[in-house]
């Protein structure tokens, strides 16, 4: 901490015997100049490596040097002359001498009642010189009694008041605060003033994040930032009557290897957010996407084949925030564990267990730590027997168990009884909160040496809430929550599959492992799957069950990728995938990890459309497997069939004739895709439209939060494109789209559409407008691209800087019989789909079908196309132009609006 600046060190020439007004002028230019070329010197240092504290310390003797020089200016030529008439106390973080470039500045005026007048001078004069030269200043004008009074409502003020350091000003005044104030302040309701810290740092976790591994980490008030420091030790000065650090090493409270952490803490995060407040011109404390490459550059990380400089940054981040938790755990606990010390007899009885473990006050504990060094496996028993007993793990275990990670070798991880005990908790209840404190206390990473290379793992995009590690134990809870009933109403599918499960601890395994790859770089599930067998091995799995688990980690993407970017009702697609299945119990268990998977990434990321098309492709597949003869499928049977019992239902209302030449018109592909009550109401809606421009029907299927549109119309060019650009000016998303052309000419296009934000559009009077609008398209009366400019110039906000990657477009002419497959990855924009379709016409391409997945501000589109002949697209150079011809439209600016 700096010496507060020398009370003889004079900054500025002053003539204290002129009138104020006339001084203040030059004061403030002086000031300005000073001010500028210091705040140029610090960050030189900084940008040259100077260390967080170095700058901090820097900082603050600046800014205490600024207010000796302004405050003996001010003082001077006040009403009544004599000693200073307050005392002027630094407060919060600057009265703990940790300034950053753009901290607040807190202060308070302490002064008697009989000098308010003059304090209030006093206080108008330095106040609004700085203001006036740009510092963002807070201040209090207080009595003691003000004082005492503001700590005795307000557990914040009662907190600054402990940051308390005495800057300049009457010395009797501030012998008088440290005796009437500042020891009662510090000393009274101690019990209280911890209980209210306690409840505070629960809020200020919950508000910023309840998980140290958060996307945009704040590192001030999140979990393992500066906040969990100061909070640590303003309880510990409470509990023990002490005013420092220093003061806590003294009196043996902190010893000499804590307080060397706490200061490499501090460091660390001070050097973070001294860069951050130079890059940002203000305060902020938030590590925003952009920020965080800049930062990292800062900091030396260069990008290597494992990772990018970015995410080699964040994960060194997230592992200090971690200590950094871990360690204010400590304190805190030390506090709390006082405070709750049995005060009668019989007061919550001990319960013995097994191996000098026992439990007190619903906590598990251990009798001799040094056991677990003479018998290393009653390390995993601790774990079992804390979740077998359904109580917490003392903070003295915890930290034991960490003293003896280092037993944990491979004979551990082989051996017979600590893995039969792993695989207990795995079947047990609640066993992902296991999970979590073998994963807090880094116990996972030993046991399981490749989930270390996941640990903090970054992944620096906007879809990624969580790192790697964190979210495969999020996607366990997410099974758990299926078992426990909590998703009985709104998936009642995936709750009957979950209870359907044989090996629940295989399928835990699964989804704790599903990532396992992404330590290794690029294509990870085939790396996972490599690593699962050795793991499979040491944990003593069967043949079929280490084939299992190693299916499930290299295809665990595949469910996903196939319900929300292919056709489902290609029925190839659905045996293809069967084939790939061949068991129903392991489709079961991908279907659960899918689910778990898409969940855990964050709270944008699942949808109930993605959850419909997940369990269509599940349903059939399925229905496939338990078929077993894929190629029993009658085809053409099944077509006639469905003609029978179509025609059955229609010909009385609109005739024979009128009927069978529908029938007649459609394809092959269109009726085996749809069930016979779908294709009725098809025709329902072209018949009811007879000569009319457009059929329109409006279904919304609230359970599933989007709605299904029906548009029957007559084929014209580019009609897709348009359909698209007249939905994306009303503001409405396409999920999917299923395009159908009969031989006619009559066109029925089916689809799912939802609002931005991913609920029903239920207004009359929205979906009229859009009706008129489509059919004032269609009919020539307004051009698209007139109605696409409009909703364009209304603007399209994107809230936060996010890491932008090239677009990119894939194509696959191997899924389909008859279609190239098309997948474009770029992002998001009003009239996206517009654009992209609009491109296709141009070309002469036709779209059977289109599947839109949108990741936060990503898109991954997919289209099935044929050419002009109804052929597939197979030319290399035709691929190569409609690559070229999408990327110049998705990526140029005036595509954005």
């Amino acid at each position: 901490m700096p010496q507060t600046a020398n009370a003889d060190d004079r900054l500025f020439d002053d003539n204290p015997r002129a009138p104020w007004d006339e001084r203040r002028p030059a004061l403030l230019q002086q000031a300005k100049s000073w001010l500028a070329d210091e705040r140029k010197r610090i960050e030189q240092a900084h940008r040259q490596g100077g260390s967080g504290t170095e700058v901090v310390n820097q900082l603050t003797l600046m800014v205490d040097r600024l207010m000796l020089s302004l405050f003996r200016a001010a003082v001077s030529g006040l009403p009544g002359e004599g000693p200073s008439p307050c005392a002027l106390f630094a407060i919060g973080g600057y009265g703990r001498a940790e300034l950053n470039p753009k901290s607040d500045i807190d202060l308070m005026f302490y002064y008697r009642a009989r000098d308010r007048a003059q304090v209030e001078v006093l206080s108008e004069r330095l106040l609004y010189l700085l203001w006036d030269l740009g510092l963002e200043v807070g201040y209090s004008v207080r009595t003691g009694d003000d004082c005492l009074e503001m700590a005795a409502r307000d557990i914040t003020a009662r907190t600054a008041l402990l940051d308390t350091r005495f800057l300049c000003g009457s010395p009797e005044l501030c012998r008088e605060f440290d005796r009437n104030v500042y020891r009662q302040v510090r000393d009274r309701n101690t019990k209280s003033f911890i209980r209210g810290k306690v409840e505070e740092r629960e809020v200020r976790i919950r508000k910023y994040g309840s998980s140290v591994f958060l996307l945009e980490p704040n590192i001030k008030e999140g979990e393992g930032g500066l906040r969990d420091i100061h909070s640590a030790l303003w309880l510990l000065m409470v509990k023990y009557k002490c005013r420092s650090i220093r003061e806590l090493l003294h009196k043996g409270v902190l010893t000499e290897e804590e307080t060397k952490r706490i200061a490499a803490f501090l460091d660390y995060l001070w050097r973070i957010r001294n860069e951050l407040h130079f890059l940002s011109g203000r305060k902020n404390d938030q590590l925003h996407f952009d920020k965080q490459e800049k930062i990292a550059r800062f900091l030396g990380y260069r990008d290597n084949r494992k990772a990018p400089a970015v995410e080699q940054f964040m994960q060194d981040y997230y592992l200090h925030a971690t200590q950094v938790e871990h360690e204010t755990s400590l304190l805190f606990n030390r506090v709390l564990e006082r405070d709750r010390r049995p005060t009668g007899f019989g007061y919550f009885p001990r319960r013995e267990l097994e191996h000098g473990f026992y439990v007190l006050r619903d906590e598990l504990r251990i009798a001799r730590p040094e056991v677990l060094a003479e018998e290393p496996r009653l390390l995993m028993r601790a774990f079992l027997l804390s979740h077998r007993q359904g109580v917490t793990l003392s903070v003295a275990l915890k930290t034991a168990i960490r003293e003896h990670l280092h037993l944990i070798n491979d004979h551990f991880r082989r051996d017979r009884q600590v893995n039969r005990d792993f695989f207990e908790i795995l079947r047990g209840k609640g066993c992902s909160a296991v999970l979590r404190d073998m994963h807090h206390l880094r116990f996972l990473n030993r046991y399981i040496p490749e989930f270390e290379r996941i640990y903090c793992k970054v992944q620096h995009d906007a879809y990624h809430i969580y790192t790697v590690d964190i979210h495969s134990l999020f996607a366990v809870e997410e099974i758990e929550k299926l078992w426990q009933g909590e998703y009985a109403e709104s998936k009642p599918l995936l709750t009957s599959v979950a209870n359907d499960i044989e090996k629940r601890e295989l399928l835990l395994l699964a989804v704790l492992l599903h990532d396992i790859g992404k330590g290794e770089g690029k294509n990870h599930s085939e790396k996972g799957a490599v690593l699962v067998r050795t793991i499979a091995r040491r944990l003593g799995l069967n043949k079929e069950d280490s084939s299992r688990l190693e299916f499930l980690v290299l295809h665990h993407l595949d469910m996903a990728h196939i319900s929300q970017r292919r056709d489902l009702h290609d029925p190839l697609l659905i045996e293809q995938f069967a084939r790939t299945m061949e068991m129903t119990e392991t489709l079961k268990m991908l279907f659960l990890l899918t689910f778990a998977d898409l969940k855990a990434v964050g709270p944008d990321v699942w949808s109930e459309w993605k959850g419909f098309l997940l369990q269509e492709l599940y349903e059939k597949t399925y229905e496939a497997l338990e078929r077993g003869n894929f190629t029993a499928d009658a085809r053409s049977e099944r077509v006639r069939n469905r003609k029978r019992k179509v025609f059955d239902a229609l010909v009385e209302d609109y005739g024979e004739r009128r009927v069978k030449t529908a029938l007649r018109a459609m394809g092959n592909r269109y009726l085996l895709s749809h069930r016979s009550h779908e294709i009725i109401e098809h025709l329902r809606v072209t018949f009811e439209r007879g000569k009319d421009t457009l059929g329109l029907k409006i279904e919304h299927l609230p359970d599933r939060k989007y709605s299904q549109l029906i548009i029957s119309t007559l084929d014209t060019p580019g009609l897709f494109s348009k359909i698209a650009g007249v939905m994306a000016a009303n503001r409405i998303n396409i999920l999917g789209a299923r395009i159908y052309t009969h031989a006619d000419g009559e066109v029925i296009d089916l689809l799912q559409v939802a609002s931005s934000a991913g609920e029903i559009i239920d207004s009359p009077a929205r979906w009229s407008k859009v009706e008129e609008d489509l059919r004032a398209v269609l009919e020539g009366r307004v051009r698209v691209e007139s109605l696409v400019g409009k909703s364009r110039s209304r603007g399209f906000v994107v809230e936060k800087a996010r890491p932008r990657y090239p677009t990119r477009i894939e194509f696959d002419n191997r899924i389909s019989m008859n279609y190239t497959v098309v997948d474009i990855f770029t992002h998001d924009k009003v009239g996206l789909l517009y654009d992209i379709t609009r491109t296709f016409n141009e070309m002469n391409l036709y779209i059977g079908v289109s599947k839109i997945s949108t990741k936060v501000d990503q898109v991954a589109d997919t289209f099935y196309l044929q050419d002009i002949f109804g052929q597939k697209i197979t030319e290399g150079q035709r691929l190569d132009e409609i690559r070229a011809r999408l990327i110049a439209v998705l990526d140029s600016e005036s595509a954005e609006g």
